[in-house]
């Protein structure tokens, strides 16, 4: 970088570089080398998201990820490509989860109002989401792969037509419309010093994702 230049940038306004917006709750920035070309090896995203909305499984494969948490309360879930295991690990203001190189994770936000910085050791971080995966990959390679139904899995990604990044997108229609979310008051610890405590963070790091969707869960939505 020649600093003498006139072209040389020491400020931006990263609310001016949305990436994806889903709607006014649920939307990332983004700052990397393109916005301001004064940065080295580090990048982050401005991440807003509402209660169970989600960044939707994902890798980053040329840089790591610290996920700080600004307000609100999250929870980052990351698989252990080497113990084959899901860590969970629920974070409010102040607390950080740290995602190495490469490893798939997902962001859940479990309060309203939920900001979380994910900054990267990378000039512009890479983003693979599962949703490309699902939607590129032939239906017919997943069903003769995994032993499926290609028609069933045919029917069941279908609604997948783009990456999704924050999910589930705004026109879903959720299959259990009567199964209303539980408020999060119902359960223990959920009240704390920030407003929402998440549970503690031991009881569920190697627990499998399907706890997620089970009613006496505390991330139950």
């Amino acid at each position: 970088m020649d600093f003498t230049s006139p072209n040389v940038q020491f400020w931006y306004d990263v609310n001016k570089n949305t990436t994806f917006k889903k709607d006014n709750r649920n939307f990332i920035n983004t700052l990397s080398i393109e916005q301001l070309n004064t940065l080295g090896n580090v990048s982050l995203l401005d991440i807003y998201l509402s209660r169970s909305n989600v960044v939707e499984p994902h890798t980053h494969q040329n840089a790591s990820e610290l996920v700080y948490c600004i307000s609100g309360a999250a929870v980052v879930s990351i698989i252990n490509p080497f113990t084959k295991q899901l860590l969970n690990f629920p974070i409010q203001p102040g607390q950080v989860a740290n995602v190495p190189q490469g490893w798939p994770h997902y962001e859940i936000a479990t309060v309203d109002n939920t900001h979380l910085l994910a900054i990267f050791d990378a000039p512009v971080p890479e983003f693979i989401g599962m949703s490309d995966m699902l939607r590129l990959t032939p239906p017919g390679v997943l069903a003769h792969t995994y032993c499926l139904n290609e028609q069933m899995v045919k029917e069941t990604l279908a609604p997948i037509t783009d990456t999704t990044v924050i999910g589930p997108p705004a026109n879903c229609q959720p299959a259990r419309e009567a199964e209303a979310p539980q408020p999060y008051s119902q359960y223990p610890y959920a009240q704390g010093p920030f407003g929402h405590q998440p549970y503690p963070q031991q009881q569920y790091q190697q627990q499998p994702f399907g706890y997620l969707q089970q009613p006496n869960s505390p991330y139950f939505f």
